[in-house]
């Protein structure tokens, strides 16, 4: 079963919330543990953000475990909706609050690992304090990531990025608004040691393969 992929903390987390994996968590997971790059197209509510964090999520749980949970952004979710808040919460805050509940329980201490949303609308105070402590999840819009990307200051910190999910895919695959994205992902992998993994996610895909291949661009 796939869930044997996960760190016992990360099953019971799971089982605690869902009876079993959907089919494309089950057919996700093991591909993204082995770092390939992923496109999951499944109907909306069948878990598809889910398929996409629980692998990262699992690796920094792993990490934290061995005294070895880094500092420095490790996954970096972009979604062309500025209103990232409600998603956030139900698929990030959440899950993390109740592991780490469930850590405190098993005497393992404060799961530190922290997602934060970097849009437009973000405050000046809060990019201060995430330039100082960047978070290992940051949630993001295009437009945001690319000027990220232009600031010297806040090209350091996506430097460790292991992983990007690409949301609502098709909504960026069809204009000039994907295509600046794609020269965005490709400017990324030239700043990180390793190009980043990349996941794609949306309910409506067609033509898949011309998807996957803007999800992946020359690679």
């Amino acid at each position: 079963m796939s869930l044997e992929l996960f760190h016992p903390l990360v099953q019971r987390w799971f089982l605690s919330r869902f009876r079993a994996p959907t089919q494309s968590q089950a057919d996700g997971w093991p591909k993204i543990a082995a770092g390939e790059n992923v496109l999951i197209a499944a109907p909306t509510g069948s878990g598809k953000t889910l398929s996409a964090f629980m692998v990262c999520i699992d690796r920094l749980v792993r990490q934290w475990l061995g005294g070895e949970l880094p500092e420095g952004i490790q996954v970096i979710y972009v979604s062309p909706l500025k209103a990232l808040s409600n998603d956030i919460q139900r698929n990030l805050q959440t899950p993390l609050a109740e592991m780490a509940e469930l850590a405190a329980a098993d005497g393992l201490g404060q799961l530190p690992i922290r997602a934060l949303v970097r849009t437009g609308d973000t405050p000046t105070s809060a990019r201060a304090a995430m330039l100082r402590r960047p978070p290992q999840i940051l949630v993001t819009t295009p437009e945001s990531l690319y000027l990220l990307l232009t600031s010297p200051k806040s090209r350091l910190m996506l430097r460790t990025a292991q992983t990007v999910i690409v949301d609502e895919i098709h909504a960026l695959a069809r204009d000039k608004r994907g295509s600046h994205l794609a020269l965005t992902l490709a400017r990324l992998d030239h700043l990180c040691e390793t190009p980043p993994v990349r996941i794609g996610l949306s309910a409506t895909q067609k033509p898949m393969e011309e998807i996957a291949a803007f999800l992946v661009g020359m690679r």
